[in-house]
C-alpha cells in the first residue's frame, strides 16, 4: 500500500514541475517581450522622444534576464519531458543551482526594475526630477504588465528551486526515497 502511494506521488509531482515550468516559461517570455517590444514617441516641447526598455537600464536588465530565464526553463521542462530522471548527482546539483540562479536573477532584477521605474511614476521632487508616466502611459503600463509577469515567474521559480532541492536531497537519503517526516507515518496509521 506505502509503494503504491509513493509511486502515485511521484508521476503527481513531475506534473507539478511540468506546470509551473511551462507556467516560468510563458511568465518569464511574456516578461521579456512585453519589455523588450514597449515603445512609445511623444513630442515634447517639440522635441521627438521615444521611450524604450533600453533608456531604463534596469528594464533592459530584466528584460534580458527574463529572456534567458524563459530559455532555461523551456530547456528543463523538454528534459523533463522527454529525458528520465536519473538519479546522476552532477545534473541534479546542477539543476539546483541554475534553478536557485535563474530565481535569484530574476528576482532581484525585478526588483530594481521596479525601484527604477518608482522615479518615472512618482518622480522625485528633491532632485527636480519630473513624472514621465504621464507623458509615457502606454509605455508605463507595458512596462508595469513585463514586472508583474517576471515576478510571477520570480515566484514560480523559487517554487522549481524546492523542487530542485527536494531532488537533489533525496539523492543523499539511504532508501533514495525515504518520508521527510517519519513521524508523520507513525501518527497516520496509529488510532487515536
Amino acid at each position: 500500500m506505502a509503494a503504491t502511494t509513493a509511486a502515485a506521488a511521484v508521476p503527481g509531482v513531475v506534473r507539478a514541475e511540468r506546470l509551473l515550468r511551462g507556467g516560468c516559461v510563458v511568465m518569464a517570455a511574456t516578461a521579456a517581450l512585453l519589455l523588450g517590444f514597449s515603445a512609445e514617441t511623444k513630442t515634447v516641447l517639440f522635441v521627438r522622444k521615444t521611450a524604450v526598455a533600453k533608456d531604463v537600464q534596469a528594464l533592459w536588465v530584466l528584460t534580458v534576464a527574463a529572456a534567458a530565464a524563459a530559455g532555461y526553463h523551456f530547456a528543463q521542462l523538454v528534459r523533463c519531458m522527454y529525458c528520465s530522471s536519473s538519479g546522476a548527482m552532477a545534473v541534479a546539483w546542477t539543476s539546483f543551482l541554475l534553478d536557485k540562479g535563474c530565481a535569484y536573477v530574476v528576482f532581484a532584477s525585478t526588483a530594481a526594475a521596479l525601484q527604477a521605474c518608482m522615479v518615472g511614476l512618482i518622480g522625485v521632487e528633491a532632485l527636480q526630477w519630473s513624472k514621465l508616466c504621464n507623458i509615457y502611459t502606454r509605455f508605463c503600463e507595458q512596462a508595469a504588465a513585463g514586472m508583474l509577469c517576471s515576478f510571477l515567474a520570480a515566484v514560480g521559480m523559487a517554487v522549481l528551486s524546492a523542487f530542485s532541492a527536494r531532488r537533489l536531497f533525496r539523492l543523499y537519503s539511504p532508501a533514495g526515497h525515504r518520508r521527510s517526516c517519519p513521524r508523520a507515518a507513525v501518527l497516520a496509521t496509529s488510532p487515536h
